[in-house]
């Protein structure tokens, strides 16, 4: 299971259509304040975040992530325009486990998938 946290409708649907063809399960999650109990509920082997949407505030999810105990060992990617080198530093700081520019998050989508 992969979860996305994501609310870009392109990114969303790219990913979902990608999953499906694989046969990979995902659960994309929309709502901000339900993506912890997703982690939680789901056990994802994967959690993938839109670093760039301010809605869902990833940044804020990853260090929540990083501080509990029981979930601080869930991996996680993030993709992000390649010029936001703030972001990226951000979701570094934050504690993400690999950040990929938004291209290469798109060429790399099964590879990613299969291994989540």
């Amino acid at each position: 299971m992969i979860v996305c946290v994501v609310d870009d409708l392109m990114f969303s649907v790219k990913i979902t259509t990608a999953a499906k063809a694989l046969g990979v399960p995902i659960h994309v999650e929309r709502a901000p304040d339900r993506v912890l109990d997703t982690i939680r509920e789901k056990q994802p082997s994967l959690v993938i975040f839109d670093l760039n949407s301010v809605r869902l505030r990833p940044m804020e999810t990853l260090a929540a992530l990083a501080a509990d105990p029981g979930l601080r060992t869930v991996r996680t990617l993030g993709y992000v325009s390649h010029v936001d080198t703030a972001t990226i530093e951000a979701a570094r700081q934050a504690g993400i486990g690999q950040v990929l520019a938004r291209s290469a998050f798109t060429s790399r989508l099964g590879e990613i998938l299969t291994a989540g």
